[in-house]
């Protein structure tokens, strides 16, 4: 079969993914070997030296997070990182109290509101244009993590890595009841990358199989922790790019500019895939994505949490059927100065809380 080209001879972002491994086995190994018996997956303590490898900035897309910002950003006060990291917040024009509970909480650092709704994807867009960390971490307004967490990252990150954590998805009634769950340990199996049962005979969103028996799988476990992803392989449903999930996922700065950021489509065509979308781009430049198990944070639902799920879902074909467009067109690069420029302009039009 014959390669479709761009006019200037570039291979589409699908073919590079084809190219590109994920074994990340010597990273890990070299970075065990210089930590003092830490293992990769292990909560980091405070003490470790390595804590000051690289500089974090923590940005965080907020829409109608009133419900559970305040415990998002009391878990970001609690962090045990003895080094200084910053906390961006963008407010995507919300209608209830997000803003306000951003304003009053000493640990946010920046806080910028759109002029209108955008979606999540330009508000990272925006966080990241503000960040002064060699490290963005992508942190949902609704994602509370443990102590160790910035710690954990800023220890590992390089230029070269992919940080990708996980989530405990737990109803906020169950925290608004106990003040303590931020100290409890979240649950990784509870991660659909970890543990994930689909009905058999549907047909499966992303790949369009079905399967014919039910299905125990364990993608994180079964693909040694996503190294067999590489080359463009797949696990069912699975494949690199969706392991990439912005609810609690760390990447180098430098590189988020160098392909241009986020996609601000998909937040105009509905929910979903944008973070995949990223992925793919910092893939096909040849970095590696790395689990880390210890990372992992409660996800809190809000109180219309089904509806709003069924919202989500509604818009999904659309944002998948743009993926699956930006799959054949050439992978992007060089796109720092013209990403800078469209998110300083868009700036000019926000509201700036501090």
């Amino acid at each position: 079969m014959t390669t479709r080209r761009s006019a200037d001879g570039s291979l589409p972002l699908r073919r590079h993914l084809q190219h590109q491994g994920n074994n990340h086995s010597s990273s890990v190994h070299a970075w065990e070997a210089l930590a003092d018996g830490i293992g990769w997956h292990q909560a980091t303590p405070a003490t470790c030296w390595l804590a000051a490898s690289q500089t974090v900035s923590v940005v965080i897309p907020a829409y109608q997070v009133g419900h559970s910002l305040s415990t998002v950003l009391d878990a970001l006060d609690a962090q045990h990182h003895r080094h200084k990291f910053e906390v961006i917040v963008v407010d995507d024009f919300s209608a209830d109290d997000t803003v306000q509970v951003a304003a009053g909480h000493r640990v946010v650092d920046r806080l910028v509101r759109l002029p209108q709704r955008m979606g999540a994807a330009t508000a990272r867009n925006v966080g990241t244009a503000l960040a002064h960390g060699q490290t963005v971490l992508y942190l949902d307004g609704d994602m509370v993590i443990p102590p160790h967490v910035i710690t954990d990252i800023a220890a590992r990150a390089t230029d070269t890595s992919v940080l990708v954590g996980f989530r405990h998805n737990v109803r906020y009634e169950v925290h608004h009841r106990d003040p303590a769950i931020s100290r409890r340990i979240p649950n990784l199996a509870a991660d659909h990358r970890v543990v994930w049962r689909p009905p058999p005979k549907t047909v499966l969103p992303y790949s369009g199989t079905t399967l014919a028996e039910p299905l125990d799988g364990r993608p994180l476990d079964d693909t040694h922790d996503f190294i067999d992803l590489g080359y463009g392989q797949s696990y069912y449903d699975w494949d690199l790019p969706r392991m990439v999930v912005t609810a609690l996922v760390a990447v180098p700065r430098a590189a988020v500019l160098d392909v241009g950021g986020f996609d601000a489509e998909f937040g105009r065509l509905g929910w979903g895939m944008e973070d995949t979308y990223l992925g793919a781009c910092l893939i096909a430049t040849g970095l590696l994505v790395i689990p880390l198990r210890q990372a992992v944070g409660f996800h809190l639902d809000p109180p219309d949490a089904a509806e709003q799920w069924q919202h989500k879902l509604a818009g999904w074909p659309r944002t998948l059927a743009r993926y699956r467009d930006l799959l054949e067109l050439p992978a992007p690069r060089g796109r720092t100065q013209n990403f800078i420029a469209t998110m300083s302009s868009l700036l000019t039009h926000c509201e700036v809380h501090r």
